[in-house]
């Protein structure tokens, strides 16, 4: 099975995950463009049982603005590195940019009525969530 490496800005904190993810999309939200200063994040949703923090659990820091979703980030250098949403969506997603030799492959798009970058690739826009993911699985034009 597949493995792949990745670690904070610094190097303190390494994770790894193994297999391919779950789900790969591009979030428009207000809260990731938020945490990460950028007008949208790719997100690389892995199961639990594939994610394993390998170095430096010690130097995590984390906060919840929303309950459910658990920003986790290196406090020597700052680098974001992953989000836990196992209690909400039964997840944890790893910053795909921080892992090594990894194909980030989005399908789709969420929370597209929040964008402010408008992205025309031709995948599927969700105004939110597709409904297995508990949104209305409402779709938007690019």
């Amino acid at each position: 099975m597949t493995k792949y490496k990745g670690e904070c800005f610094c190097g303190s904190v390494q994770v790894e995950v193994t297999g391919e993810p779950a789900v790969m999309a591009i979030c428009h939200c207000k809260l990731c463009r938020g945490w990460s200063a950028a007008p949208v994040t790719g997100a690389a949703l892995w199961e639990p049982e594939n994610f394993k923090v390998s170095k430096g659990e010690e130097f995590l820091s984390s906060f919840a603005k929303v309950q459910g979703h658990d920003r986790k980030w290196c406090n020597k250098c700052g680098g974001h590195v992953y989000v836990d949403h196992s209690t909400t969506y039964g997840k944890i997603d790893v910053y795909a940019s921080i892992l090594k030799d990894f194909e980030y492959k989005p399908t789709f798009h969420v929370n597209y009525e929040s964008s402010i970058l408008h992205i025309k690739d031709g995948l599927p826009k969700f105004k939110d969530f597709p409904e297995p993911l508990g949104g209305s699985g409402q779709m938007m034009e690019e």
